[in-house]
């Protein structure tokens, strides 16, 4: 047998794990994307997009992050934005969930080696009901976004004409759902986001309840199905996620405000002070709006910035960051470790000080990808480091916010910024295990030593 024939026969009976899967899935539709946006259609000017600038967009779309190297609306064509667009759905409810979906539609057996992936992919504990899980999640997706457009439109129809006006209320209810940030508001002005509309209660109330639910989680959203609302009959998981994504929002809110009152809210009124202190707390869970001009706080204010979107969102979810579990639990595992018990005690539960060690990787890795980055970045840009540091964490955690610098930066600078988006959307526990979860470990036992740390 050809040794050709022999590579043939070894790929035909190899199955990826759902770990890689997952991370060469979301890279398939990473580079479609990319050609797609390479195509003269896609751009304003007819020519050829550069290969890293549509690599780029891509990757921030697919992975709903929402820097941009060229601005959306005036740069891409409708049929670029449409592109975009689709990339936000699949990178916001997972790839999976699409072709779970058309295996539905075209009456496809889905079978266990798919159930596991999609168990991965949709943050779920168990297998059982996944299905049911999928169609829910593509049927109160479809519910937000169409509602949250329905609202929109209220306020974009009556400011651009009723078409555009939808079709900007579709694509902002969709780009704040799934946590993207990107916009089309290079209409009123380049980089302008949503400040045109800072005070506007309708845009931001919807805006934020958008990204509020989109970042809870499938599972989240399934048991308040389930239990009918009821918080008692919640699980463990789904009380920490509420009560810890509540209390970010507005503690959050509310340190943003005592921040910038007399800097960027300075001189103005009471309702629209507000109505902007919590918007920006929404859109750092990573959604990447904004309503004041980011470049423009003060460098404390960055820095909360800097660590709300480091926190993120929630598990299973639309929304990027360490997450809010993995936060709760390193809070709750300093005080276990302090007391030193061998549990972590929330509540009348306790979970396992495993889950500690899981969370200190998470944070460990994320540190670490942030400072190297930055300092790469800072070598060869010459920028300030607020600056810097702000677009790094904004990449792993999929948000999107910048004070401008993204299309300034140079090839190397926007490669990192491409990893640090993959790793943030795809997470790193599924990259390190598509990587080495077949590596069986030697049947041996080392010797336990000790050293001094702390």
């Amino acid at each position: 047998m050809k040794s050709s024939e022999k590579f043939k026969k070894l790929f035909a009976h190899r199955k990826f794990t759902s770990w890689q899967f997952i991370a060469i899935g979301y890279l398939t539709v990473i580079l479609f994307g990319t050609f797609l946006l390479m195509l003269p259609i896609s751009a304003t000017d007819g020519t050829w997009t550069p290969f890293l600038g549509s690599l780029f967009t891509a990757v921030s779309a697919t992975c709903v992050t929402g820097l941009a190297v060229y601005e959306t609306y005036t740069y891409w064509t409708l049929f670029g934005q449409i592109v975009i667009l689709v990339l936000i759905q699949i990178g916001g409810i997972g790839f999976m969930t699409i072709i779970t979906l058309f295996s539905r539609l075209i009456r496809k057996q889905i079978g266990i080696y798919e159930r596991r992936i999609l168990v991965q992919s949709s943050g779920s504990f168990h297998s059982t009901g996944i299905i049911k899980l999928i169609q829910r999640i593509v049927i109160w997706t479809l519910v937000f976004e169409l509602f949250g457009a329905a609202l929109l439109a209220i306020r974009f129809c009556a400011d651009f004409g009723f078409w555009k006006g939808l079709y900007f209320a579709v694509f902002h209810s969709v780009s704040a759902f799934c946590n993207a940030g990107f916009d089309l508001m290079g209409i009123l002005g380049e980089s302008s986001s949503l400040i045109p509309y800072a005070g506007d209660a309708l845009v931001n109330l919807t805006i934020i309840g958008l990204i509020f639910f989109g970042s809870l989680g499938f599972i989240v959203w399934t048991e308040l199905l389930d239990t009918r609302f009821d918080f008692k009959k919640l699980s463990l998981h789904s009380k920490i996620v509420l009560v810890a994504t509540t209390t970010i929002l507005l503690v959050g809110a509310l340190i943003f405000y005592l921040l910038e009152r007399n800097n960027t809210l300075a001189g103005m009124d009471a309702g629209k002070t507000i109505l902007i202190s919590l918007f920006q707390s929404a859109t750092t869970r990573t959604a990447g709006f904004k309503t004041v001009e980011i470049a423009n706080l003060t460098d404390s204010t960055k820095l909360l910035v800097c660590t709300l979107m480091f926190i993120g969102g929630n598990s299973g979810s639309t929304a990027g960051g360490i997450k809010t579990t993995t936060f709760v639990i390193l809070i709750f595992g300093i005080a276990a470790t302090a007391r030193g018990t061998k549990d972590i005690r929330i509540g009348k539960r306790r979970l396992d000080l495993s889950l500690l060690s899981q969370a200190c990787t998470i944070l460990a890795t994320y540190l670490i990808a942030i400072i190297l980055c930055t300092i790469t970045i800072c070598s060869i840009e010459q920028m300030p480091l607020t600056d810097v540091l702000l677009e790094t964490v904004s990449a792993i955690a999929t948000c999107g916010l910048s004070v401008g610098i993204t299309a300034r930066l140079g090839a190397v600078s926007q490669l990192l910024l491409i990893a640090l988006m993959y790793i943030g959307r795809v997470g790193i526990i599924t990259l390190a295990l598509a990587f080495f979860e077949k590596r069986a470990n030697p049947p041996i036992q080392r010797p336990i030593d000790k050293i001094l740390i702390g």
